[in-house]
């Protein structure tokens, strides 16, 4: 089988290149992400490889299956950028990785709070600069504080198990519970009680239409003052300008971002020599009290080899039985919420 890859870099051709020693597929990678404008690079592929960033509206999912995609594999666990109606539609198949390695996520959803809470990437900045002072970097004891986590599958489940550790009191929020972080300790509560009483609120829901902009001007308002937010999931779970608003009022009083709205343009690549032009990152950039890492939460030996992995093996399926354990579909995208 030909296999187009888009938005790979040295890392993806790596990895994929050592698990397509098992498959045997002819791969070819583009750096280019999938968008209207880059439709041709896919012509004369029967499947394509797309990850987070690139766009899979119907625009491009009618070029792609005119071109002869028949199946596109997504190397990661969300589905938000594809329209999943319009894929049912014109006959394509939409495969997924929905779990790669969750403590990945957690592990680093943990290192953001720590890193927050005890300033940790400023007290490295000020020692290199020789400076010792500690003044500044007050934080507290996580014994005892309160940690609401919306989203409670696979990624969610790690963080409690990392969380519990600490000693946390322990609230959930989700449409459908796991029992597992219950037996943790966890207590499901409605929303707007977990944001009122949460000293730190970790995000790792799904992007769907019901939970798209899940953190606004309305529920930060329910916040207590000076409440740690951390987002890993998907950037739009949160309104970003109704965040920094909150950031300038004290609502919010430390912010820990892996994932923007806007990120298409910026994450993943450097642009250590050019001007930030979207105006909203470049203000959150200026907060202390804000730390933002480029959709890296993922980003580990274990979480990459099962993405490859996964991602060829569900193709695999695909080529051999026609159908996917991994497939997602646009009755599944209605079913969420």
């Amino acid at each position: 089988m030909r296999l187009a890859l888009f938005s790979t870099k040295p890392y993806d051709e790596q990895f994929f290149a050592a698990a397509n020693e098992r498959f045997g597929f002819d791969m070819e990678c583009f750096e280019a992400h999938l968008a209207k404008a880059t439709t041709g690079l896919a012509a004369g592929f029967p499947a394509i490889c797309a990850f987070v960033n690139d766009r899979l509206d119907a625009s491009v999912l009618h070029v792609l299956q005119k071109g002869g995609t028949r199946w596109i594999a997504l190397r990661c666990a969300g589905f938000n950028n594809v329209d999943l109606a319009a894929a049912d539609e014109l006959g394509l198949k939409i495969v997924r990785v929905p779990a790669y390695s969750p403590h990945a996520v957690a592990e680093h959803t943990i290192g953001l709070i720590l890193t927050l809470n005890r300033k940790l990437h400023r007290a490295y900045s000020r020692v290199r600069d020789g400076n010792f002072a500690l003044n500044g970097l007050l934080g507290f004891d996580l014994f005892g504080r309160t940690v609401g986590i919306v989203g409670t599958g696979q990624i969610g489940a790690c963080v409690v198990e990392a969380i519990k550790g600490f000693g946390c009191r322990l609230l959930g929020y989700d449409v459908t519970p796991n029992p597992k972080c219950e037996a943790l300790g966890l207590t499901y509560v409605p929303l707007p009680q977990l944001l009122a009483q949460s000293d730190i609120i970790t995000l790792h829901c799904p992007l769907t239409p019901q939970t798209r902009y899940l953190v606004n001007a309305d529920t930060i308002r329910l916040m207590k003052p000076g409440v740690m937010l951390i987002n890993t999931s998907r950037g739009a779970v949160i309104n970003t300008k109704a965040v920094l608003e909150g950031l300038k009022s004290g609502v919010i009083g430390y912010l820990g971002l892996d994932v923007y709205e806007e990120e298409a343009d910026y994450f993943f690549e450097d642009l250590s020599g050019e001007v930030i032009a979207d105006d909203t990152l470049a203000r959150l950039m200026t907060f202390p009290n804000v730390i933002i890492t480029s959709h890296q939460a993922f980003f580990t030996r274990e979480a990459l080899e099962k993405i490859a992995t996964t991602t060829l093996q569900n193709l695999r399926d695909l080529e051999t039985r026609g159908s996917c354990a991994n497939e997602v579909h646009s009755q599944l995208m209605r079913g969420k919420g």
